[in-house]
């Protein structure tokens, strides 16, 4: 379950080495088009973070001399960005039609119950979070889930082979 004081919005400091690497992102970008940064600089906030918070957009947004509206329209805009706590692991899975087709609703239902939690809460442990997502692009290995940040993919999904999942994550903490 999330818990309450996981969605404090306490405010953030950026490390001088995160810092740098928002510095180099811009330079990449004209004089004057400091907007263009701020996908691949969230990316890299929340990689940080392992969510993006309210606090850590306005420092964003300072930070690229923008309206902290700006960030946020782009934030709650793409789905990959997260708005509130995850887990350590995020298991997403396809839930577009060939998907649905092979059973994908009855894997979400049973990531549900295996885990405990709804589609978007956190396992008590800090270690589970999952949600519904649009297509994958592996329709042919049917259904499929992915886990960031790294995007790995499990394919030909089953309970069985998403119980084995859930144990050897488990164990890896």
């Amino acid at each position: 379950m999330l818990r309450v004081e996981d969605t404090v919005q306490t405010p953030v400091e950026f490390s001088p080495e995160l810092l740098n690497k928002f510095a180099d992102i811009v330079s990449r970008y004209p004089e004057g088009k400091q907007k263009s940064a701020l996908l691949p600089i969230l990316h890299l906030v929340q990689a940080e973070f392992q969510w993006v918070s309210a606090p850590a957009m306005d420092k964003v947004a300072e930070y690229l001399k923008l309206q902290p509206i700006e960030v946020y329209e782009v934030a709650s805009f793409y789905t990959m960005y997260f708005l509130r706590p995850q887990g350590k692991y995020v298991l997403e899975v396809c839930r577009t039609g060939p998907c649905c087709l092979v059973g994908a609703e009855k894997i979400m239902d049973h990531i549900e119950q295996k885990l405990g939690v709804k589609e978007g809460d956190v396992t008590p442990d800090g270690l589970f979070s999952w949600r519904g997502v649009e297509c994958l692009a592996a329709c042919g290995f049917a259904p499929v889930l992915q886990i960031g940040p790294e995007y790995t993919f499990y394919e030909n999904l089953t309970n069985d082979s998403v119980d084995k999942l859930i144990t050897d994550l488990r164990e890896k903490g």
